[in-house]
């Protein structure tokens, strides 16, 4: 069928209801937005589903939740696993408590229990509850930190992880075979509720989350001395962190923490930022203001479902604020984490493991090194970090001590299997409260890594390509650089070009070719010379292709440099191809 003619369905199948067909028919004179929300049916990808708000077949509405969540249902049902029921919680996005319910009664509809939280909750407690619970699965209705006009919908399996193989596959299948929305089941709330097939969970689960939270504290001793004197900023960037992480930071003893009050309360149009990401340098303008007003020892923030944690630390030799990006802060509390634990132990565990993704840092793999633990590398997407910990589980062998990916996210413990920002703001904040007892800040600590492993930039360039000719063009770069791949970047060498979706390592010198180990997936990525590495792929969550690179320096100003000519070079390499 083609897009007009779908378009036209909609808006005269009764099954539609009258807002949708009023705002389809607000567009009929626009044959580009008819053609852009109707030429095909959003993606459910390997995660769920992501899109802008609004009606169409490639736009989220409640029409395309109720579909995915057909498939989803159908899925549970194959699998015999309808009893255990599915956990559902949401963000502060626009529309996120109304696709919440509407899962939750087309599973119902389906003899699916849905347990869904009475109010917002963070991403890591929704990984949390699945396991908690003993669901068959989970989704969250997020958009993580996307512009306000986009809402999401992932899905997670029993282990509290997002969906890996077989698993992914099998839902995406059911979800495809879903073909006609009028067979798409739902009922109404009461009579799922008088059904017991709907339920309410809240404080119970907090509690449980926050207590499990609060296991993962390694120096008490540090927060009762210092605690009331550590100034932290906070901001929820109008999301679910707000109350979490301010709950287990009074409760660990952290008296002086200050939030940033413009972005407290959640808001899904996000007014104070144009996109709600901690990795964004606008999302910190506030909370910078505020902390210098205070005089604040650390700054941090939150993305709206609070799996991501962006951080400022107070230079007290130079007054200035020093931002950490994704892959310094994930270091700096790998180092801390496993560091104290093995100081606590007296020894780490001979199967111990780090996990970190294919475009993390290599200051990973030297910390790993330094405490003589296993690295292991898992491709972009923090379920395949869960997934390492599932393995671990299964097989009785390997010891998950930290896991963490460059884009602002990692694990402390293994009581969710997604990454957990408000673990993450209380590792940090222990961590500064441990660091200040030995008369020392974060910054002085980051300097310290850098002394002992090595002066590691890692950074990253990405273009955004919307629309149809957006994700062809996205393509003909990625083809463009498997058949000519580059000699040398920012003038070093290839050394091995890997190709995911080849499952290929090439050895450039001897020609010699190897498997990468990995699933199959649409990235390349090349070992420079000087430990430098430069990795390509299009974003999974948004319509971009991205330029990951790393360097390594004799000092920060020598990193910085070196840093700055390789962004250059890669911009120049985007530039040619588009």
């Amino acid at each position: 069928m083609e897009y007009r003619e779908k378009y036209e369905e909609w808006l005269s199948n009764p099954y539609f209801d009258a807002d949708t067909k009023a705002e389809l028919k607000g567009i009929e004179n626009d044959e580009n937005e008819i053609k852009e929300r109707f030429y095909k049916d959003l993606e459910f990808g390997t995660a769920g589903l992501r899109g802008i708000i609004g009606a169409g077949t490639n736009r989220l509405n409640i029409y395309t939740v109720r579909k995915a969540t057909q498939g989803l249902a159908n899925y549970i049902l194959k699998k015999g696993m309808e009893g255990k029921g599915v956990a559902i919680a949401y963000d502060s996005r626009n529309m996120s408590p109304e696709f919440a319910d509407e899962a939750a009664l087309c599973l119902a509809a389906n003899k699916i229990k849905a347990y869904v939280f009475e109010s917002l909750r963070p991403t890591p407690e929704l990984s949390y509850a699945v396991r908690h619970l003993g669901c068959a699965a989970g989704i969250n209705i997020t958009a993580s930190h996307n512009p306000p006009e986009y809402n999401g919908y992932k899905v997670y399996w029993e282990d509290g992880a997002q969906i890996t193989p077989p698993h992914d596959k099998g839902i995406m299948d059911e979800v495809k075979a879903v073909t006609d929305y009028n067979n798409v089941k739902t009922m109404s709330l009461d009579d799922a509720k008088e059904a017991g097939l709907y339920e309410t969970i809240g404080a119970a689960i907090d509690d449980s989350y926050i207590a499990e939270l609060k296991k993962q504290v390694i120096h008490q001793d540090a927060i009762d001395a210092v605690g009331k004197d550590l100034k932290i900023v906070y901001s929820p960037l109008h999301g679910t962190g707000n109350i979490p992480a301010r709950r287990v930071l009074k409760e660990l003893g952290f008296e002086n923490v200050y939030v940033v009050k413009e972005q407290e309360l959640p808001d899904g149009n996000f007014p104070t930022v144009s996109y709600p990401n901690p990795e964004a340098e606008e999302a910190f303008e506030l909370g910078l203001k505020l902390a210098k007003e205070v005089d604040a020892d650390l700054v941090l923030a939150t993305d709206p479902d609070a799996d991501r944690l962006g951080v400022y630390v107070k230079d007290t030799k130079s007054g200035e604020y020093k931002v950490l990006t994704g892959n310094m802060s994930g270091c700096l509390l790998a180092d801390y984490e496993i560091g104290q634990r093995q100081a606590a132990w007296g020894s780490l565990p001979d199967d111990g493991y780090l996990i970190k993704t294919i475009v993390t840092s290599n200051l990973a793999d030297a910390i790993a090194k330094g405490y003589g633990i296993g690295l292991i590398e898992v491709l972009t997407g923090f379920k395949y970090i869960g997934q390492q910990i599932l393995g671990f589980e299964t097989s009785g062998k390997g010891t998950y001590l930290f896991g963490f990916e460059e884009s602002y996210g990692c694990l402390i413990g293994t009581h969710a299997r997604d990454k957990d920002a408000i673990v993450a703001t209380m590792a940090l904040c222990e961590a500064a409260a441990y660091y200040k007892t030995k008369g020392k800040t974060l910054w002085d600590a980051m300097l310290d890594m850098y002394e002992k492993y090595g002066y590691y930039k890692d950074s990253i360039q990405s273009i955004t390509l919307k629309g149809i000719e957006g994700l062809q063009k996205i393509q003909e770069i990625m083809d463009t650089l498997r058949k000519n791949p580059p000699k040398e970047v920012a003038g070093y060498q290839v050394l091995k070009t890997r190709d995911y979706q080849a499952d290929e390592i090439l050895n450039v010198e001897t020609g010699e070719k190897t498997g990468t180990g990995l699933p199959k997936s649409n990235v390349l990525y090349y070992d420079l010379s000087d430990d430098a590495w430069l990795c390509v792929r299009p974003s999974g969550t948004e319509p971009k292709v991205k330029f990951y690179y790393g360097v390594k320096g004799t000092s920060v100003a020598d990193s910085d440099e070196k840093s700055e000519k390789m962004g250059k070079d890669v911009l120049a390499m985007i530039d040619q191809m588009l």
